[in-house]
């Protein structure tokens, strides 16, 4: 898939206030930190289309993005972000949570996972959730350019192998680098699939 244009269109809190109509929605969502603006400016080929930050837990609010005037990106907030006061976490994960079971606009969500790091409680419950509700998922492993590729793929391999004990079956899962745009065709031709079936 080719991008053509990728443009910013509206930041809001309340999944209700996201832009009418019904062209699909992919989300993208993981731990602060994980790499997510990162990787949307790598998949649309615009370097500061979504605001990277060093600091762990900038994505507050709900980002539309619109792909081609045909689809949307969507960049949620980053969740676990350890600093940030309960009610504040509380109220995020509100939100977060809102968006994924009301928007029936989003046909897939990205769940970004940081390939350097064991699988996580948090992730995996979260990935648990998203299961029991039936939200349409596929995993993005992140950062795989800050290891060896056997490094990389040993991780990745573990962390399928950790998955196997709960999953019957694994969801779609992407390995990417937002520094050597690992992945990208992967991950368009993906979304290009499911768009087809639309």
């Amino acid at each position: 898939m080719e991008i053509k244009s990728a443009k910013f269109v509206i930041s809001n809190s309340d999944p209700r206030r996201c832009p009418d109509g019904d062209l699909p929605e992919y989300a993208f969502i993981g731990r602060s930190n994980v790499g997510k603006s990162s990787l949307i400016n790598m998949l649309t080929g615009r370097k500061g289309l979504a605001k990277t930050s060093s600091t762990p837990g900038k994505t507050l609010l709900i980002n539309h993005f619109v792909i081609n005037d045909e689809w949307y990106i969507v960049d949620l907030p980053g969740y676990g972000y350890a600093r940030r006061g309960k009610e504040s976490r509380e109220e995020l994960s509100r939100m977060i949570r809102g968006y994924i079971m009301s928007r029936e606009q989003m046909v897939c969500l990205f769940v970004l996972i940081d390939s350097r790091h064991k699988p996580q409680q948090i992730d995996l419950d979260f990935m648990q959730w998203l299961g029991e509700n039936e939200v349409p998922f596929a995993i993005v492993f992140t950062k795989l350019d800050k290891m060896g590729p056997n490094a990389g793929k040993a991780a990745v391999e573990a962390y399928k192998q950790q998955l196997t004990e709960t999953w019957a079956e694994l969801p779609p899962i992407f390995l990417t680098s937002s520094e050597d745009g690992r992945g990208r065709d992967e991950l368009l031709d993906y979304i290009a699939s499911i768009n087809a079936t639309l």
